[in-house]
């Protein structure tokens, strides 16, 4: 199929892209390489357009329509408190995405995220009334209220991913946003002690790149539209993450607990797997063990 990934310089988008084309689709990379990295795209074979969704996509209209669009672009710093920057570029970019895929009859599959969610009760469920925290959080809701809306107009299922903690290769350039595993083997590996906010109990559902690769091949083929949720199914905490670093960096180094400064902050994220399984047939192979130690092996991890 001839396939646009977009944000496709970032995390996700990059090990996606890379993904899809080595399975022999035609695919092109896009991104407006405003946050994301170059270096992601050394290793994909095809076509790279610079564009920026939200506020011009004549690169796009003049070309050839795609059969699918894996929307994985937006800001993701959960820390931006700048409303309209968030909203302008999450929600008008993904507009735009909806309005071509419509014109083409293109399915489409996209990122939302487990922020929806914000303090909600764990496991989270996609029925669950959703609580956002912060901008970003509600940027995502918006996003996936807008699918709804362009339900009708659309020829193919659109497919919502709502992403918990992802981690794994390609995050490097992503610094202090980069996942907790990444930073913390990042600190173990300069001879630091990991910081953590106290007391480290916080649990998170960690969830490889491989599965949520995994999940987005599979929402390529659903049927059905809808929201589901892509974790690992189970929740770590920040002392169990330190705990299995020290394993595979054969280190011995305790936490630097530290009060936690941010107010909407996640205590404690799990994903309930059970649509997912149901409708996508997602099943997560990486449990936090199998995927640091996944990571590890790549050589990348804390790099």
């Amino acid at each position: 199929m001839r396939i646009l990934v977009t944000g496709a310089a970032g995390f996700v988008g990059s090990n996606l892209a890379k993904r899809l084309a080595a399975d022999g689709h035609e695919t092109a990379a896009l991104d407006d390489f405003s946050s994301a990295s170059w270096v992601n795209l050394v290793d994909f074979p095809g076509d790279v357009l610079t564009c920026d969704v939200a506020s011009n996509i004549d690169v796009l209209t003049a070309g050839k329509p795609f059969d699918v669009i894996f929307h994985q672009g937006s800001i993701t710093d959960t820390t931006v408190l700048d409303q309209r920057k968030m909203m302008h570029n999450n929600v008008e970019g993904f507009r735009k995405v909806l309005d071509l895929a419509a014109g083409w009859g293109s399915r489409v599959v996209w990122a939302s995220s487990a922020a929806t969610y914000g303090r909600g009760p764990a496991p989270m469920r996609e029925s669950q009334k959703p609580e956002p925290l912060n901008v970003y959080g509600y940027s995502k809701l918006a996003m996936e209220r807008l699918a709804d809306q362009y339900r009708p107009r659309l020829r193919q299922p659109v497919v919502a991913l709502r992403y918990f903690n992802v981690y794994g290769p390609g995050e490097q350039h992503k610094g202090k946003f980069a996942s907790m595993i990444h930073q913390l083997a990042k600190q173990m590996r300069a001879g630091k002690r990991p910081r953590i906010f106290t007391d480290g109990t916080q649990k998170r559902d960690f969830v490889y790149i491989d599965d949520v690769l995994q999940a987005n091949l599979k929402a390529m083929n659903s049927a059905a539209s809808g929201v589901f949720n892509v974790g690992s199914g189970a929740a770590g905490s920040f002392n169990e993450v330190v705990e299995q670093l020290n394993r595979v960096l054969k280190t011995d180094v305790q936490p630097d607990y530290f009060e936690n400064p941010y107010d909407f902050f996640q205590t404690w994220t799990e994903a309930d797997l059970t649509q997912s399984r149901k409708v996508l047939g997602y099943a997560p192979a990486y449990d936090l063990r199998r995927g640091i130690d996944a990571y590890h092996a790549s050589g990348t991890l804390g790099a």
